[in-house]
């Protein structure tokens, strides 16, 4: 159970930490920064390959993990390709 307040206290923590951050952040750093983010869904993406073997509520929760991160990577990365075009020379 003080696992369980532990994790739920660090989660609460990081989503305010998150917020106080990104409205800190200036609009011409934020599309860097999400390009930085993206890779690290990656590693989140590799850490749910690895835990969907076991069980079937770790496979179901590693599955949507795949899915939502796929999502944020490969969005991400549109979203970044669509910006360096902006800077090239017509």
């Amino acid at each position: 159970m003080e696992t369980y307040m532990l994790l739920g206290f660090v989660l609460i923590l990081s989503i305010y930490l998150g917020l106080e951050l990104i409205s800190k952040v200036p609009s011409t750093l934020h599309t860097p920064l999400m390009s930085g983010a993206n890779a690290i869904s990656g590693i989140a993406l590799v850490g749910a390959l690895v835990l969907s073997q076991d069980g079937d509520l770790q496979t179901t929760l590693a599955f949507l993990a795949v899915v939502f991160a796929s999502i944020n990577v490969f969005g991400g990365y549109l979203v970044t390709n669509r910006m360096l075009k902006m800077f090239k020379k017509k």
